[in-house]
């Protein structure tokens, strides 16, 4: 299936309109467009990146409950699902302390990655849900 490619990360969230305000402000996401599912009552924020093209799908069911969320990517790691979402960011000091400033929650400082070349940083987003920051491009 050389011709798959990713389309988009779907994230269950508590808030679903503050969760859309925060990921549009904190990496440019736009909203694409908005979804309900009656018989599961579901509701769906779709948004999309308008330079990149990735989507991240927000998702909210009344009555959902807080699954595990790991303090850190050590801890994310003994959990076989998915432990969090990573951003390629120009800028990985800037990116950090904008999401950092926009409400995230400071899980490791940017430094280098186990990957040659390569710079990270780790946050929580509003509702504790893992995100990494990557620089792989230099400005």
């Amino acid at each position: 299936m050389a011709e798959a490619r990713l389309d988009h990360v779907g994230l269950s969230v508590h808030d679903l309109d503050a969760a859309a305000e925060w990921y549009c402000a904190a990496f440019g996401y736009r909203r694409e467009l908005a979804l309900r599912v009656d018989p599961i009552d579901l509701d769906i924020i779709m948004l999309l990146h308008p330079t990149h093209g990735d989507r991240l799908e927000l998702l909210h069911r009344p009555g959902s409950v807080t699954g595990p969320r790991p303090a850190n990517p050590a801890e994310a790691a003994l959990s076989e699902a998915y432990g969090h979402i990573a951003f390629d960011v120009v800028d990985l000091d800037l990116a950090y302390d904008r999401v950092v400033g926009l409400g995230a929650r400071s899980v490791m400082a940017p430094q280098p990655s186990p990957e040659a070349g390569v710079r990270m940083a780790f946050v929580a987003d509003p509702e504790g849900n893992l995100v990494e920051l990557m620089q792989r491009r230099h400005p």
